[in-house]
């Protein structure tokens, strides 16, 4: 499934639920679906700047493709983090840079969010460009 369709799978699966409340519960649930990080892997060097709780993303380029895994100490930023880490876990570098997060404006989730948890969502998919230009580089 390319990183567009995750994403629009992700827009439909939004549009069927009614209120914001039922959307922050789904956002949750994607985080206790996450498998997290070990402790080795909470390093500074993994760690999100600019996100109200503590958020780490680490990367593996395995086979041509980069694979996140994820992790926080706040339920909210631990589902946002897994729904990125859902669509663009498993795609080659030039996807994850020709891609773009429009699907977040267009599930409307910035626009309902803290203006500190907004600038961390902002920050997390920063450090998901960062590792696709960091990894395409070592290539």
């Amino acid at each position: 499934m390319t990183i567009k369709e995750k994403q629009q799978e992700i827009i439909d699966e939004f549009a069927f639920l009614d209120d914001w409340e039922q959307k922050y519960e789904y956002i949750i649930d994607l985080g206790k679906e996450l498998k997290g990080l070990s402790e080795d892997k909470k390093t500074d060097e993994n760690l999100i700047k600019g996100c109200q709780s503590k958020v780490w993303i680490d990367a593996e380029f395995k086979d041509g493709k980069l694979f996140f895994n994820a992790d926080s100490d706040g339920i909210l930023p631990k589902g946002i983090v897994s729904l990125l880490v859902s669509i663009y876990s498993g795609h080659s570098t030039k996807e994850i840079l020709d891609s773009d997060f429009d699907f977040i404006s267009e599930i409307g989730l910035q626009e309902f969010l803290s203006p500190s948890r907004a600038n961390g969502l902002m920050a997390m998919t920063k450090q998901i460009k960062f590792y696709a230009v960091a990894y395409q580089l070592k290539s």
